[in-house]
C-alpha cells in the first residue's frame, strides 16, 4: 500500500510541475507578444522599451524558458544553465562596479569547473518494487511508463520471463531486462517463481 501511495504522490508532483510549466510558458508567450508589439518605440528613449529595457526583458524571458526546461528534465545541466543565465544577466545589466562584475565572472568560472569535474552522466529514475503477479497495465498507470504487454491481464513476471527468453537471459535474482523507457530487475525469487520485481522508470 505504501508504494502505491508513494507512486501516487510522485505522479501528482509531476502533474503539478507540468501544470506550473504550462502556466509559465503561457506567461512567457504573452510577454513575448507584448514585447514584440512595443518594439516600434525603441528609438524613443523616453518610452518602453529602450535598449536596456529590451535587453533585460530578453534575459528574463530566456531565464523563464530555462526554468521550464529545468522543471521538465530534472537534470544538473538544466540547473547549470538557469544559474549561468541568471549570473550573466547580473553581470551585463549591473554596471555598479568592476568588483561586482569580477565576482560574477568568478561565479561563472566556478560553475564551469563544477560542471567539468563534479557532474556525472546519469539518468534520474523512479524505482519501485512490485509483486511479480502485478498487472503490467496497472504498473504503467502508476509509474507513467510504457512496458509493452499483449493483454490487460498480463503480469510483470510474464513480461519479464518472455523478455528473458527472447534475449537468452536466465531469470534469476539480479537479472535485468530493458524496454524503451523502463528496466525490470528480478529483486526476489521463491520456489522458482519471481515474487518481487523492481521497476526502474527513466524520468528523461
Amino acid at each position: 500500500m505504501k508504494k502505491y501511495f508513494a507512486a501516487f504522490l510522485s505522479r501528482l508532483a509531476m502533474f503539478m510541475e507540468f501544470f506550473i510549466s504550462i502556466m509559465l510558458a503561457v506567461g512567457i508567450i504573452l510577454l513575448c507578444l507584448r514585447l514584440a508589439s512595443s518594439l516600434m518605440y525603441i528609438p524613443d528613449l523616453d518610452k518602453y522599451p529602450n535598449y536596456e529595457d529590451l535587453l533585460e526583458a530578453c534575459f528574463e524571458l530566456i531565464i523563464g524558458v530555462e526554468l521550464i526546461r529545468m522543471m521538465y528534465y530534472h537534470t544538473p545541466d538544466t540547473v547549470f544553465e538557469v544559474l549561468l543565465f541568471a549570473i550573466a544577466r547580473q553581470i551585463i545589466m549591473d554596471h555598479s562596479s568592476a568588483f561586482s562584475s569580477l565576482i560574477g565572472v568568478c561565479a561563472i568560472a566556478v560553475l564551469f569547473a563544477t560542471r567539468k569535474y563534479l557532474f556525472f552522466g546519469f539518468d534520474l529514475a523512479d524505482k519501485n518494487l512490485f509483486r511479480g503477479s502485478s498487472r503490467v497495465r496497472v504498473v504503467n498507470k502508476l509509474m507513467g511508463c510504457q512496458i509493452p504487454h499483449e493483454t490487460d491481464a498480463e503480469t510483470l513476471e510474464e513480461v519479464l520471463r518472455a523478455r528473458c527468453a527472447a534475449e537468452d537471459i536466465e531469470p534469476k535474482e539480479g537479472a535485468c531486462v530493458y524496454f524503451e523507457d523502463t528496466g525490470l530487475r528480478v529483486a526476489k525469487m521463491r520456489d522458482g517463481k519471481i515474487s518481487r520485481i523492481e521497476v526502474i522508470h527513466a524520468i528523461h
